[in-house]
């Protein structure tokens, strides 16, 4: 992306056919908005921008200097961890403003404040879940330990001191395009951003659409197609590692078996929840299996792709730590990253940690509700949701001893739930500190500060992967969890008594963890932690397991790593499920009686060397008729539910058939004669080419152009967004790119006395669309490349890579 007035002038295209000067809609006046002293001009950034300048800021205790390198990263020194958090939250904000306090916006169910009613059912459904009562709580919590306030209080006067000194021309364009202007930040709006990170991270979350495939389907019929197992397995800590005396013996209520797992209540539930494949790879390997002989650690958190892009990168030092990494806009300290003795990263942990409840008011006043025998007093809790052109809306939500009633007769969202109440009981709700997490880790130094650290994180659960220059390399997988019996939370429970509540967390000390194993390394890739078999918890949740088992494969085998071995595997574009899949196929497929072009797509399947490349056709045929196997597959048992589309995880569908080849749910119950794998597979195929040849001929046939990679802009504005980005990856791949989601941030380090590191994500450094900044690292983010992370000494103040200083003294 180059000089870009163009674009932000084709974003207003649109609304050029509005009236001068006149409101409509999100429309922003358009005397204001083509004002060229104050409007959307003042935006475009020139290529040559010096951002170097001196600056006086009040509540800075000493004099401290920014350096800005090539590719816009600021490198912060100062004087004290007061005046480093201050500074990060200024240079956040003098980049990344909008995006901030967009994200906060969103959490906060706040939406409608700048778009109007339209967004009123998603507000009230961010407030129903509790967001701003669980900031709140985190608020409290941070506030009464002076080392998390002192840093948010520093962060959030850096933040604030910008916006103080922000001129209506300097406005970020998201402003001027919805016509309202930012507001002081507060240490609450860094609680929020951190909780809409809970939600985006929780793990799975299917209560609702389980409760109904139960109930049509019954419990034997959903056990085989949701099992608890995969035999294809390989889990992050091996079962020899593990403690067998449970500190809590969990126990189901008396009845469990027929109230519960053979209940029969339909409740259609499909919510928007976040992807279910936001997940991530890490891993480390020690010094024995290294060329340096030093450890090397890797991370690459796979999450939604949009621009502004989610992270930001920079250096923080000053005297008590010096970090460098991919920060979050809108919180303090670095989060993935390394310092000057370790390393660390995060893989989401996949725990069910919401669950939901129905609830028995007394009458439709919601006043009192029966619990253990009784009617007990309601809280209650008043959302007043401000939109913008109409009157305000007042939400009167329910809170029970179990959480917020987050749908009631009031509040379905579009969901069908029978006019009954169910509240929420979600573990971010909680109490829990996790700024002391990171502050923990940017300040480690070795194994036990890691071990500290990571005793803060209470949720989201992460697979949190460690090593340091010493030597060591750990992995764990970290958070408070509910200590639960087999199925528990996966259907919605009773809520008329405490039975069904949990009945603990599982005590730290038994969360599975792996602390220089011999084998050489640690990895995770949000696969199961352990065997299910053999932990005395319940561990829910979804959890896919082909790339922890290709990672796991691929490490296991390799000598000798340097820091190209790991790029490489980073951005490995290989199907392991299709390597599984594919000849099942191949051997059932009944080829004798394929037409000429049904010849040609098998000999492309056939031929296809299991990589997800973008120029490859195979990886598109497989996809589809492995899509179209499925569809015949389960469609008949999932059209009796109401739910078609909700298949099970890929590895039931293959490992039923690779245990049986008659396996139970290949025969459509809809039809009389009894249906064979092979001729499931044949039609699948036949199926498929069909749409094959469609897209063929339209040229999209290609698995680049058919995956058709965006990243598109937090507002889902077109000219900000980057579109049809032909790149590989792919689902099963460690390189697991996906439409819109993927690597957001690739990390390599090696914990050599001079650290080694690289890294990369899709975006820029700056937020402003605009800016030459913005998106100029995607192209090399698609093609697998990596820049140096350069942790700056400041005695490098004069190298060529510096383009700007910031010089900052108190004001």
């Amino acid at each position: 992306m180059k000089f870009v007035p163009f674009l932000l002038s084709s974003a207003i295209t649109i609304l050029l056919i509005l009236v001068f000067n006149t409101r409509w809609g999100m429309a922003p006046p358009m005397g204001e908005f083509l004002s060229p002293q104050h409007g959307f001009w003042q935006n475009a950034e020139p290529v040559d921008r010096d951002f170097g300048q001196d600056l006086q800021l009040p509540g800075l205790k000493e004099p401290a200097e920014i350096y800005l390198d090539d590719r816009l990263v600021p490198h912060i020194f100062a004087g004290s961890d007061h005046d480093v958090y201050y500074l990060q939250g200024y240079i956040h904000a003098k980049f990344r403003l909008w995006q901030m306090e967009f994200q906060t916006y969103a959490a906060a169910g706040r939406l409608s404040e700048l778009v109007g009613p339209a967004a009123l059912s998603y507000d009230r459904e961010k407030r129903r879940l509790g967001m701003v009562f669980a900031a709140e709580k985190a608020v409290t919590d941070l506030e009464k330990n002076p080392v998390s306030k002192a840093e948010s209080d520093a962060y959030t006067a850096g933040v604030n001191a910008y916006i103080t000194g922000l001129k209506e021309s300097e406005l970020p364009v998201e402003y001027k395009l919805l016509g309202y202007k930012p507001e002081r930040w507060t240490n609450l709006k860094t609680a929020l951003f951190l909780k809409f990170m809970s939600l985006d991270l929780a793990g799975s979350e299917n209560d609702f659409e389980y409760t109904n495939l139960r109930s049509v389907l019954g419990y034997t019929t959903f056990n085989k197609m949701f099992p608890i197992g995969q035999d294809s397995l390989d889990p992050i800590v091996p079962d020899d590692t593990l403690s067998r005396i449970p500190g809590i013996a969990v126990k189901p209520p008396r009845g469990y078996d027929s109230v519960y797992l053979q209940g029969r209540d339909t409740v259609t539930v499909l919510a928007s929840k976040p992807d279910k494949d936001n997940g991530s790879n890490n891993w480390a390997v020690s010094g024995t299996k290294t060329k340096s002989g030093s450890p090397i650690l890797c991370n690459d958190p796979h999450l939604g792709l949009h621009l502004p892009a989610l992270w930001y990168e920079m250096q923080l030092s000053c005297p008590s730590f010096n970090a460098y990494g991919a920060t979050f806009p809108g919180s303090p300290g670095v989060i993935i990253g390394f310092n000057d003795s370790c390393a660390f990263g995060f893989t989401n942990a996949m725990r069910d940690v919401r669950d939901y409840y129905e609830i028995r008011f007394k009458d439709d006043s919601r006043k009192e509700y029966w619990y253990n025998g009784q009617w007990v007093p309601t809280d209650f809790r008043f959302e007043h949701i401000i939109q913008k052109g109409t009157d305000e809306y007042t939400d009167t939500v329910a809170y029970t001893v179990f959480g917020p009633v987050m749908y009631d007769k009031s509040f379905s969202n579009n969901r069908k739930t029978n006019n009954k109440y169910y509240a929420v009981r979600w573990k971010a709700h909680d109490d829990g500190d996790e700024l002391m997490l990171f502050n923990g880790l940017d300040h480690a130094k070795n194994y036990a500060d890691y071990r500290e650290a990571i005793q803060w994180l209470h949720t989201p659960g992460q697979n949190v992967v460690f090593a340091c220059k010493n030597g060591d390399i750990a992995i764990c997988d970290q958070g408070e969890f509910p200590a639960k019996w087999i199925r528990q939370g996966d259907f919605v429970m009773p809520g008329t008594d405490s039975s069904y509540m949990w009945q603990g967390m599982i005590p730290q000390s038994e969360n599975p963890l792996m602390y220089n194993p011999e084998r050489g390394f640690v990895s995770s890739a949000n696969q199961l932690p352990v065997n299910p078999a053999g932990y005395p918890y319940y561990l829910g949740g979804d959890y896919p397991n082909y790339r922890g088992l290709i990672i796991n494969r691929y490490l296991g085998q390799m000598n000798e790593i340097g820091i190209e071995d790991m790029m490489k595997l980073q951005t490995d574009t290989y199907n392991p499920f299709a390597g599984m899949a594919r000849p099942v196929l191949l051997k059932n497929l009944d080829t004798t009686g394929l037409s000429p072009d049904e010849s040609d797509y098998y000999g492309l399947l056939k031929e296809w060397d299991l990589r997800y490349e973008a120029d490859s056709k195979g990886a598109s045929i497989f996809k589809i008729t492995w899509d179209s196997l499925k569809y015949i597959v389960w469609h008949d048992e999932l059209e009796k539910t109401g739910m078609p589309g909700f298949y099970p995880v890929e590895s039931t569908l293959l490992e039923g058939i690779l245990r049986d080849s008659a396996f139970e749910f290949l025969d459509d119950i809809n039809t009389p004669e009894k249906e064979t794998l092979k001729q499931d597979i044949t039609a699948a195929f036949k199926k498929a080419v069909s749409t094959c040849k469609i897209l063929d001929r339209d040229g999209k046939l290609f698995w680049g152009k058919l995956k058709a990679t965006r990243i598109d802009h937090l507002a889902r504005l077109a000219p900000f967004s980057r579109l049809d980005i032909d790149n590989g990856g792919g689902e099963f791949a460690i390189n697991a790119v996906k439409k819109d989601h993927g690597p957001s941030w690739r990390m390599i380090v090696q914990l050599t006395k001079n650290t080694e590191a690289y890294g990369i994500y899709p975006g820029g450094q700056s937020g402003n669309p605009g800016s030459p900044y913005y998106d100029n690292f995607i192209d090399n983010w698609a093609n697998g490349k990596y820049y140096p992370l350069w942790m700056m000494s400041k005695e490098e103040e004069t190298d060529k890579r510096v383009i700007a200083i910031i010089r900052v003294t108190k004001l």
